[in-house]
């Protein structure tokens, strides 16, 4: 059997590379069905998961998007030894209509292995967290954000391209039947194990028409996805913005940020909208007192990667109800330096806690930082995942603002 292919038939690295991907991408659209239904058990408020589920879904979409990068892989070479090498001619060449459709239906497939595998790790590159791609080389893509809205948008191009690989597979699994039930010919067996040479009619069609045509099929369901408005970034929920407030210090600028542990991998998220009411003077008074703060956080204003609709949920923020989180200390020195001293409410659960406080003042402009770690379940949040293999226990704060005193402070 010769490694290569002939004009009368196809070698064994062809025929290698069909199978094989031909077998992952089936594997690959029942992994993806399984773990998308799972995940949208996880998400729904009123379906109790497990831990197992969870962990169950996380390995399910690592082997999906880890068998798609190798797809991308194969596909890429697949595509260089097809250019490498001669082309069997097609059997029904003289027949005009199926043969240039048989041509457009492997353009869409050759692009197809590459589109779809492509737009779901930009996906996967342009989100935060969740399962990660089982390999050594980082999870990122050069030039692909951190984004939410790339995200969502690489997504809707995933789902469109991969209902045209569908539709092309289809179209190409019922040619191949065609050609080997009705019209008895070697089309598929040149594609089966063994030497299988069949001589090709003597015309053939172009690549121009086919080429165009699938073009034009790419064109038109990325051109229904967008009337359907899958390409355009969800808009978050409206929700009540938080009332300002007037304080000593008035915030300027800053950033409230959390970090959890979701299989092993860290997931940063941050709230867009929160208040702070502070008063400072940089000499304490007689009990070591400089003043207070409360800040009061928004919590649907939330963004934590592919969890954010999750953590919105009755077991872990429960938004609906308790759509606020409060701390409220003192500003205290003391010999460690500047601590805020006092209580963290979430949920409906109030829990003391004491921050260090980074602070410099220049003038009438204060910058300050600080960071805690609270223990979810202190809070009622996500108690049904004890295991920390699946969630961690520890949540990292981490806030940061720049603040101008209000006169007469």
């Amino acid at each position: 059997m010769h490694l290569g292919n002939t004009r009368t038939s196809y070698g064994t690295v062809t025929k290698t590379f069909h199978w094989t991907i031909a077998l992952m991408i089936a594997s690959m659209f029942v992994l993806g069905w399984i773990a998308t239904t799972l995940a949208e058990w996880i998400e729904a408020p009123d379906i109790a998961t497990t831990d197992a589920t969870i962990t169950l879904a996380k390995v399910l979409f690592s082997i999906h998007k880890t068998m798609g990068v190798t797809i991308f892989a194969l596909a890429i070479l697949r595509i260089a030894w097809a250019i490498s090498q001669p082309k069997p001619g097609l059997l029904n060449g003289d027949k005009w209509l199926e043969s240039r459709l048989a041509e457009t239906v492997h353009w869409l497939l050759y692009g197809s292995l590459v589109l779809v595998p492509l737009s779901g790790w930009v996906d996967h590159a342009a989100t935060t967290g969740y399962a990660p791609i089982w390999w050594p080389l980082g999870q990122g893509l050069p030039f692909v954000p951190k984004d939410p809205g790339v995200a969502e948008i690489a997504g809707a191009l995933h789902v469109i391209l991969q209902w045209v690989l569908l539709v092309a597979i289809t179209l190409h699994v019922a040619g191949a039947a065609k050609h080997h039930l009705i019209d008895r010919d070697a089309t598929l067996r040149r594609m089966l194990p063994g030497k299988q040479t069949a001589l090709p009619t003597a015309q053939q069609p172009g690549h121009a028409l086919p080429v165009v045509a699938a073009l034009a099929i790419w064109g038109a369901a990325l051109g229904l996805g967008a009337w359907a408005g899958w390409l355009t970034p969800e808009a978050r929920a409206d929700t009540e913005a938080l009332a300002e407030v007037v304080s000593g210090w008035r915030v300027e600028d800053g950033a409230l940020n959390i970090t959890i542990i979701q299989n092993g991998s860290e997931v940063t998220g941050s709230f867009d909208d929160w208040t702070a009411d502070i008063t400072y003077d940089e000499t304490p008074d007689a009990s070591g007192v400089n003043g207070a703060v409360t800040v009061t956080v928004s919590i649907p204003s939330l963004t934590l990667g592919t969890v954010t609709a999750q953590a919105m949920g009755a077991d872990y923020f429960a938004a609906e109800q308790w759509p606020t989180a409060t701390f409220q200390a003192n500003l205290v020195t003391s010999g460690a330096g500047l601590i805020a001293d006092g209580t963290l409410g979430i949920r409906d659960q109030t829990v003391p806690v004491q921050i260090p406080v980074e602070l410099s003042i220049n003038g009438d402009t204060a910058n300050a930082a600080g960071q805690l770690t609270v223990n979810r379940l202190d809070y009622g949040i996500g108690t049904s995942t004890q295991d920390e293999g699946s969630l961690a226990f520890d949540v990292q704060i981490d806030w940061s603002l720049t603040a101008t005193r209000a006169a007469g402070e």
